[in-house]
């Protein structure tokens, strides 16, 4: 394949598609001038180049670097990757288990996938990977970024992480089979927890049966829901679609827009709230992203639930994934998201209504405190005071207020380290919030 005839074959294309105006003809032109320049290239490198490069790397290279410099999520995939990517929707695969995107020319770690190698390892959200196995990450392009990370299971990487204003520092992982549980759920009292993992195929049919299994053991008792979307990268629209119309009864539940006027699309919710209208609580933070803003976008603005947490990634661009020859595909950026009221994701994410940062809580000991009842004749309790073997003199600050507290407080130590978990800040407040209003709503009716 000579330099003319690639020109000439992509100039028949594009002539093909443009109509002969003036104007077209003048953009033709400069076409023409561009695509002779590509050629004039394509033809110097497979003739110079100090290695013999194949014209199939060297077209998927062009492919390539053309989409990923539009921007972070547009990209060329061939065969493999493209058949990878499909398996990955369907919830199982091979790697680390972490959602990546490009920045600054560094990988960034959008969310750790939970009980997968990086979330073990304790990958962050907004970690930056700038090496691999020793090779620098600048200069890559996210396709070859993400094809180092792969590889065969039960094999070791190192990559170098840089956090904040930490020094970077080495972590090694163990490539495993990534099998994604999609949905955990859980009862904590009369309030029903569930928590979305990503948006594969299995996210909505998960999400209905945790909410029917809520219902069956509690009934009307059920007090609330806590939907858990933290560090959840997203995944199919069309699961966060049906995740959204699980809790909503009517309304929009999001929009697309992109350059085609006729390309936008409006999703609507059906009727029938599954919840029965129970107050529901969504926790966000900077790895939830896309299809979890989708999510918690909707059912902020239809005012469905309360968003508590921190700002979510921002992620608000649709990719399409168009399949091309010999079982190659590109994802290609073709528009944006809007929540219900209008919003924007891109760039801005989703601010909860109720900011929470994660934090330890660390009960403060201030020993023993004297009330009222430990005071020498306080009121309804002299009869008691009468009734007190001798020598019990709670007026001293021994006895009751003294020896009984310490050794409460010593079995407490004891028992709590021995049963220690780790403690979830944001989750506590959550259920909080919920027990709150449904305290509230009980008195309300008393």
């Amino acid at each position: 394949m000579n330099r003319q005839s690639i020109a000439a074959a992509l100039v028949v294309l594009i002539s093909l598609s443009l109509p002969l105006t003036a104007a077209t003809e003048s953009r033709r032109s400069d076409t023409y001038r561009q695509l002779d320049l590509f050629s004039t290239v394509f033809e110097r490198v497979r003739a110079a180049y100090v290695t013999e490069v194949t014209d199939e790397k060297l077209i998927s290279a062009a492919i390539n670097g053309m989409l990923s410099r539009l921007d972070p999520h547009s990209s060329y995939m061939d065969a493999k990757t493209f058949r990878e990517m499909q398996v990955q929707t369907r919830g199982q695969f091979g790697g680390l288990g972490i959602e990546v995107t490009m920045e600054r020319g560094f990988v960034k770690v959008v969310s750790p996938i939970d009980d997968t190698p990086a979330s073990r390892a304790g990958i962050k959200p907004n970690d930056f990977i700038t090496n691999i196995d020793g090779k620098a990450v600048l200069g890559l392009s996210l396709s070859e970024a993400v094809e180092l990370m792969r590889g065969k299971v039960g094999t070791k990487i190192r990559i170098t992480i840089r956090r904040a204003e930490q020094a970077p520092f080495d972590v090694t992982l163990t490539r495993a089979v990534i099998r994604i549980r999609t949905v955990r759920s859980r009862l904590e009292g009369n309030i029903g927890y569930i928590r979305i993992t990503s948006f594969n195929e299995r996210a909505a049919p998960g999400a209905k049966a945790a909410l029917e299994n809520f219902k069956t053991q509690l009934g009307n008792k059920l007090a609330g829901i806590v939907l858990d979307l933290r560090n959840n990268p997203g995944g199919l629209l069309d699961q966060s679609i049906a995740v959204s119309d699980i809790f909503l009864d009517k309304g929009e539940i999001v929009s697309t827009r992109g350059r085609q006027k006729d390309s936008a699309q409006r999703f609507n919710a059906r009727p029938g709230d599954l919840a029965s209208g129970l107050p529901i609580v969504v926790l966000i933070n900077g790895g939830s992203a896309s299809a979890s803003e989708i999510v918690a976008g909707a059912l902020q603005d239809h005012r469905r639930a309360i968003v508590l947490g921190t700002k979510s990634f921002g992620k608000g661009s649709v990719q399409t994934i168009i399949p091309l020859r010999q079982g190659s595909a590109m994802r290609l950026t073709t528009a944006r998201y809007y929540t219900p009221s209008g919003r924007s994701i891109q760039a801005k994410g989703i601010v909860p209504d109720i900011v929470v940062e994660q934090a330890k809580i660390e009960t403060i000991n201030n020993g023993p405190k004297r009330r009222e009842a430990d005071l020498r004749g306080a009121l309804d309790t002299r009869k008691k005071e009468a009734d007190k073997p001798k020598g019990g003199d709670a007026g001293k600050g021994g006895g009751t207020t003294g020896a009984k507290p310490n050794a409460g407080a010593a079995g407490t130590k004891g028992k709590a380290a021995t049963a220690a978990k780790p403690q979830d800040y944001q989750l506590s407040r959550a259920f909080d919030l919920l027990r709150g209003l449904a305290l509230y709503k009980s008195r309300a009716v008393n």
